[in-house]
Order: C-alpha cells, then structure tokens, then sequence
C-alpha cells in the first residue's frame, strides 16, 4: 500500500535525547493548515497518510487535518505521536471520530523512570502509558515504536513484557538514528548511543517474547548480520511499503533517500548473502565506529 509521511513540523512537549530531528524546532517552522491540506488535495492517489512531526496532536488544527484527510479518501489515517494528548479519553473518541484509524505511539522503557530520563519529560510515561490503554479500550489498532539506546537496551525485555501485557497490536525496536548534534559530541555517543553486538542479546530476547506471545514483534535499522538468522523475518525492512516523504515543502522517496546515502554498506558486505536485501547501516553511525562489527553472512552457513 502507498503511503505518504506528512511531517507538520517540529514542535513537541517531548524533548527525547535521541530524536533525529534534533534542534530542527528552533529554526524550522512548522507547517500551516492549508500548506497541509493542499499536500493532501495533491496526493489523493496514495492509499495512507501517516501524520507525523515533532508532535501532531498538540497541534491546535489536528483534528481538522484528520478530518480533511478522510475527506480526501485516504483509507487509512495514521498517527505517530508520543501518545501524551491520548491521556485524554475525549481526544481519542474525538481523533477518532475524524477518521485516524491507526496509531503508533512511542514508548522507551518499562518505568517512569527509564522512559522519561529519555524524553525529559517528567510524567511523560504515565502520559503515554494511559494514552496506549485507552486508545485499546477504543478498539483501536496500536503499534509501538521503541527507540534502542545505550540507557535502555537492558530494559527491552522488560518493555516488551509491558507491551504485550496491555495487547498492543505490535511492537517495534527501531536502532537510534544518530543526529548531527550526537555525532560530534563524543561524551554523548559515549552515553546514549550503543553497539549492535552489545544489543543484540536483549533485542533477540524481547522479540522471542512477542514470538511466544504471538504478537508482532519486530526491529528496525538492523543490518540482517547483527541478528540471529531466526530472527530476520523480525526485521521491519522486509516488510516495508513504498513509501514518500513529505519534509519542508519537498517530497522524497524514503527508499531512494536510504539508497543515496542515509544508509551506507561496507565493500565486505558484497560477500553476504542478504547483500541485495539488507539496507546496511545508518550512515552516521559507520562514521562513528566503522565497519568492523558487520560480518557477511556466507550462503549455507550455519
């Protein structure tokens, strides 16, 4: 299914250490209302539109957005949030009456106290946490997305554990994308950014959880060698849809963006079987540590 990401911009009540975006709040603007509507007047052919930022729903013209989208035809209206303003029974029942029928909040460790040293939001996990629940007491479908950092990798598990506890639909770890004031910090890389082979153990763990449970687990960002082969139908990429990019009055391919360089391979990575699949690494990350750590995957190896 064609899918359209429409990034409103880049204000949010979270201020999560790792977030891609990074300062972009302080110097970007976010989109109007009718810069909005008029991407989706303009694209009509795509089948789902997902709503992302920063943070949509503290936008004060987010339901009207989602109103509009379903009057656009768009099948399926999905919001990818923090999952903080779902706190609040009536918002759901009223985002929900203006045609969002997906959901995908974000949610980073298994207590207050892991999730929000992350998001350095004080109440940001209890927010969340209820905000999951009630879209679930509303029928609705919600598939979390977790960040893997060096602060909670050891805390997935226990996260997952969580998650399949309150029936979310899936889950999904997805490996930090180091931003641009990260990178150049190296007491911050030190900190929050960790290692594929450091991670690995506990990331096999929580999905094999899902696994049991049967409920969809999966990861994002993992070159298939940094996990078991068991695992590798558990890797997002597989599964992905084409999918555009709508960013500061510029639409993008996100296929194509990884392929020219947000994401990177080694000359090694032509010896592995899984080279043509495999998306290889974030960019900025092989800058950091290199390649070493990615060993092709011999065909018949066992």
């Amino acid at each position: 299914m064609k899918k359209i990401d429409v990034k409103l911009g880049y204000s949010c009540n979270n201020h999560c250490r790792f977030c891609i975006q990074g300062g972009k709040r302080n110097f970007r603007n976010d989109q109007t209302t009718e810069e909005v509507k008029k991407v989706l007047a303009d694209n009509k052919d795509f089948e789902e539109v997902v709503f992302t930022g920063g943070e949509v729903t503290i936008r004060a013209d987010i339901l009207e957005l989602v109103k509009y989208a379903k009057q656009c035809g768009y099948k399926i209206i999905r919001i990818q949030s923090n999952g903080r303003m779902f706190s609040y029974f009536d918002f759901c029942q009223r985002i929900i009456d203006a045609g969002a029928n997906e959901f995908m909040p974000s949610i980073h460790g298994s207590t207050a106290q892991m999730h929000d040293s992350l998001t350095c939001a004080k109440g940001s996990f209890e927010q969340t946490l209820k905000g999951i629940c009630n879209l679930k007491k509303l029928n609705q479908g919600v598939y979390i997305n977790s960040v893997v950092t060096r602060k909670n990798y050891h805390d997935l598990f226990n996260l997952a554990k969580l998650l399949v506890g309150i029936k979310a639909n899936s889950y999904q770890f997805a490996f930090m994308h180091i931003n641009s004031v990260i990178q150049h910090n190296v007491n911050l890389v030190e900190e929050i950014v960790p290692r594929y082979n450091e991670v690995k153990l506990d990331v096999e763990k929580a999905l094999q959880l899902g696994i049991d449970n049967k409920v969809r687990s999966r990861v994002e960002a993992f070159p298939f060698c940094t996990l078991d082969k068991k695992y590798h139908n558990n890797i997002s990429e597989n599964y992905m849809s084409d999918a555009f990019i709508y960013e500061n009055n510029k639409m993008s391919d996100f296929k194509k963006m990884k392929q020219d360089g947000g994401k990177i391979k080694g000359e090694k990575c032509k010896q592995c079987e899984f080279y043509k699949k495999c998306e290889g690494s974030w960019c900025e990350y092989t800058q950091i540590f290199g390649f070493d750590e990615f060993e092709p995957i011999k065909k018949y190896e066992f």
